[in-house]
This record gives C-alpha cells, sequence and structure tokens, in this order.
C-alpha cells in the first residue's frame, strides 16, 4: 500500500509543525471508530506498522530534536514510544482502551521510563491546561476523529507559545483518478475507522497557523 502526497508542512503561531501525507469530507461516527480499533488493536502493529513507517520515522526525527514536555494524540498501541530520546517526557491520549491496553504492556515489557503516562482521552476535549506542552505529535489520527477541526483547536490549545505540533496522516489527492479511487473507497474506508478523502488544507488552512515549510515523504 503507498501513501500519496506525503509531505512535511511547518506551520507557525505556536510554531506548528505539520508531517502530512497526501483532502471536506463525511463525518466519521465515534463509535464506528471505537469498534474499528478494537478489532485492529490485536494485529495493529503487524497489519499498519510498515505501511506507515515513513511518516513515524521522519516525526520522530523531528521531535527527538526537541526538548520538555510531548504529548502524542492518539497514542494507539505506542508503536512510537521506544523511540523517543530519555530527555523526553512523554504523555499520550488515545480514545480506545484497546489500543491503550496494548501501548500499557509496551511501555511495562520495554521499562520506558520516558512516558509518564497513558490516559484514555477525547482528543476534542483534553484535560491539560493551556500551554502545557513543549511538542504534540498527531500520527494518523486526524483523519480518523470525528471532528478533526475540535482536535485542531485543542492542539493549538494546550501547545506552548514556541512550541510544535507534528501531524502525519494521509491526505486527499488534489485531483485526477487518485482522488476519483479516494472518493470511492470512502464508504468502506469508513468502516475500517478512517478516510482517504480528508483534505489537506483542514490542516493549513487554519487562521491561527502560518504555513512555514512542506516537504514531500513520497510519490
Amino acid at each position: 500500500m503507498k501513501i500519496e502526497g506525503a509531505s512535511v508542512a511547518e506551520l507557525r503561531d505556536e510554531r506548528v509543525v505539520a508531517t502530512t501525507e497526501a483532502g471536506e469530507a463525511p463525518r466519521l461516527d465515534e463509535k464506528a471508530v471505537l469498534a474499528a480499533y478494537s478489532r485492529w488493536a490485536p494485529v495493529y502493529d503487524w497489519v499498519f506498522g510498515r505501511v506507515f513507517e515513513a511518516g513515524r520515522r521522519l516525526a520522530v526525527e523531528i521531535i527527538n530534536r526537541r526538548q520538555g514536555r510531548l504529548l502524542e494524540v492518539g497514542v494507539g498501541t505506542g508503536i512510537t514510544l521506544p523511540r523517543y530520546e530519555k530527555h523526553l517526557r512523554v504523555t499520550g491520549i488515545d480514545l480506545s482502551p484497546d489500543m491503550l491496553a496494548v501501548a500499557r504492556r509496551r511501555v511495562e515489557a520495554q521499562k520506558l521510563d520516558t512516558v509518564e503516562a497513558l490516559l484514555e482521552m477525547d482528543a476534542t476535549r483534553l484535560a491539560f491546561e493551556e500551554a502545557s506542552f513543549d511538542t504534540v505529535a498527531v500520527m494518523y489520527a486526524i483523519t480518523v476523529v470525528p471532528h478533526p477541526d475540535a482536535v485542531m483547536a485543542e492542539v493549538e490549545r494546550v501547545t506552548r507559545p514556541g512550541g510544535e505540533a507534528i501531524f502525519v496522516s494521509h491526505f486527499a489527492s488534489e485531483s485526477g483518478w487518485r482522488r476519483a479511487i479516494e472518493q470511492a473507497l470512502t464508504p468502506l474506508t469508513k468502516k475500517l475507522g478512517w478516510r482517504p478523502d480528508f483534505p489537506i488544507e483542514r490542516i493549513l488552512g487554519r487562521p491561527g497557523f502560518e504555513l512555514v515549510e512542506r516537504r514531500r515523504l513520497g510519490l
């Protein structure tokens, strides 16, 4: 499986970095998303680990150059947690208790001292004070949440001035046959818990963010 239109974009307000992969899409149902990730939790790393490796690897490289507190939104099974450098203090949140159970087992088995907390939490209502984190990472999650604009607002709220937020996901192709296929597949992929036709403009077009850089990761 190829992820089309991969890129890295740096947005600035509270200096937000977005790591992205190739755009309005039908809203996902929260219960459907939870059900999907309950099914995927036992095999998620095996099925999707390699598929999403390039984006995660680049995001972790950026994050490891940062200092201080890191919030990973949609931490899932915690597949990235062992890669964070020791100087970071990591909090992960996810709406899926099944995915978090896998992440907690990983932290315990690998004795990951960098991880301060793994919390079941709705990303549209983050239980943190404003400007709580130096870095916020949202990897392959912004396109699977039912209310992405609310998540974006919360990410901006909890990122400190001068901090960074990193987004990694598949975004819709702008035109052509790939765009047509993404739209045709949307009813099916919604059942799997994600949508391939999510527009990148919903990330880059927010009035509070200034685009600083965008780098392509793949075709």
